[in-house]
């Protein structure tokens, strides 16, 4: 409903109006008009994006396009962040990421344990963009890291392949496994001496895994910190403490898979502002400051996403949005936290090496 509105008031903005002197042939003509004004604007907006610098004044796009289970669901996906599926997928990788670089996304968020970067490279290799003006991320699992230098060079160059490119923008390493993610780390930084990464990261890592990892002999700090950032799980402290090291921070579950949007103060805020609930999440996250990177296999969903750009919120309803995350939102990324660390490994299940002590703020 709240959509419905918003698209409404575009349209109306977009100069569709009625008069005596013109009256459209149908309502949906008015809409095919507006959704193809719509579009283009916001291509545009995607194309011409804000860009982020890293703490190597290297830019990072402010938005992305997510590619977790899109076309592809893994068979470890986590139960704690969704719900049970059939495995079943509605739409191949290739068919959804060729949507999202035609109405204009650039920034693509990959991973080995996606299963799904050889069909994100045929929709790249089909859509004619040229690689400088694309940044391509992609993540290392849990097995891979297990398994050590040799592993982790192997699975680089088989999602440069996958992809259909001679480097990437950005590599992390997935989850901080425990004896096992500082030397992976290494291998990127050597990696990214021999030019086949321009910059690399991490994902999932608390305040106390990076100070592991620093404490330990790497040489370059992480660009970037991949983790889960939405008005229902603010880590305020970890944000902090992330943000003064230097480090962005990229977004994920930025619209927490839809499982907000009747909220009652998210929904007060969108219609406010005439937008939609996930366009409120997505304005939240740039305006904060983070790389907002949401996901659907819906065109006009991927349309929809994108619109952050053309409004600001007010400090007010930044502050009732900061507001939302419940104390038990700690406790429930911290038992997700403790679950994933070790997953796929030979320590699958176990809590062998885990921090006990975690800031989960």
């Amino acid at each position: 409903m709240i959509f419905r509105r918003s698209f409404l008031s575009l349209a109306i903005i977009s100069g569709v109006r009625h008069s005596a002197a013109f009256r459209p042939a149908s309502t949906s003509s008015i809409l095919r008009n507006s959704m193809t004004s719509l579009a283009s604007s916001t291509k545009e907006a995607l194309i011409n994006c804000p860009s982020i610098p890293m703490y190597d004044s290297t830019n990072h796009p402010s938005i992305g396009f997510g590619t977790y289970k899109v076309g592809f669901i893994p068979a470890s996906a986590s139960s704690a962040v969704a719900a049970p599926s059939s495995g079943t997928v509605e739409r191949t990788a290739e068919e959804c990421v060729s949507d999202a670089l035609s109405v204009g996304y650039r920034f693509l968020e990959c991973a080995e344990f996606y299963g799904n970067e050889s069909e994100v490279g045929k929709a790249i290799a089909k859509s004619g963009i040229a690689r400088k003006d694309l940044f391509l991320c992609s993540k290392v699992w849990t097995t891979t890291i297990e398994k050590g230098d040799e592993a982790i060079r192997a699975q680089l160059e088989k999602s440069l392949k996958d992809l259909g490119t001679e480097y990437l923008d950005l590599y992390l390493i997935h989850w901080p496994v425990p004896g096992k993610h500082v030397e992976a780390y290494k291998t990127l930084e050597a990696l990214q001496k021999e030019g086949k990464i321009k910059n690399i990261g991490v994902s999932n890592y608390a305040v106390e895994d990076y100070k592991e990892l620093m404490e330990n002999g790497v040489k370059e700090k992480p660009s970037v910190n991949q983790i889960e950032i939405n008005p229902f799980l603010y880590r305020k402290n970890t944000i902090e403490f992330f943000k003064k090291e230097g480090v962005l921070l990229q977004s994920y579950r930025s619209l927490r898979d839809g499982k907000a949007f009747e909220n009652e103060t998210l929904v007060k805020v969108a219609e406010k502002y005439g937008k939609s609930p996930a366009q409120v999440l997505g304005r939240w996250c740039v305006q904060k400051g983070f790389v907002y990177m949401p996901k659907s296999v819906k065109k006009e969903r991927m349309i929809e996403n994108a619109q952050v750009f053309d409004f600001q919120l007010s400090d007010d309803d930044m502050h009732d949005l900061d507001s939302l995350t419940a104390p038990d939102a700690f406790d429930t990324f911290e038992a997700l936290y403790r679950k994933c660390v070790n997953r796929d490994t030979s320590k699958d299940g176990s809590m062998d090496g885990v921090e006990k002590d975690i800031t989960s703020d």
